[in-house]
């Protein structure tokens, strides 16, 4: 089986220092050490990236449609802004589970709406860095039921 593409947006690299009140204390490299132990129970491979750039984003999505059979991503402050991103997601015809840190349906205004939920086949916010986990235990049930 390809591996899962784990796709992380903008800020995420400041995991653990970012306004640790709102995001927690948590790093993205234990969200990606608990995704990669998630995983090796759940019988898949990942790919863990993070980027700043929207573009970059989109290329990883792009080659996800070749190259993964799955695509995680908490797509960060790029959740209510990017079209780009939704597309790309949509182009890629693989299952999609969008992950917030934060519950973003208690956050500002602005933040509660998300392009990328148009293609996820779930979405799990509010979960901390323990979304990932069960974002990965999902994505499993759904790579093996379209095995």
């Amino acid at each position: 089986m390809k591996p899962v593409a784990v796709l992380n947006g903008p800020n995420l690299n400041l995991l653990g220092l970012r306004e640790p009140a709102i995001y927690g204390h948590d790093t993205l490299d234990d969200a990606e050490a608990l995704t990669r132990g998630a995983a090796a129970e759940v019988g898949l491979e990942i790919e863990f990236h993070q980027s700043n750039h929207e573009g970059v984003l989109v290329d990883l999505i792009q080659a996800a449609r070749t190259g993964a059979s799955g695509i995680i991503i908490n797509p960060a402050g790029f959740t209510t802004t990017s079209v780009a991103i939704l597309d790309s997601l949509l182009a890629s015809e693989l299952p999609v589970i969008e992950v917030h840190v934060t519950n973003i349906h208690r956050r500002e205004e602005f933040r509660q709406h998300s392009f990328v939920s148009k293609a996820a086949q779930a979405v799990i916010a509010g979960a901390g860095i323990q979304g990932y986990d069960l974002a990965v235990r999902r994505m499993a049930t759904i790579a093996l039921r379209d095995r």
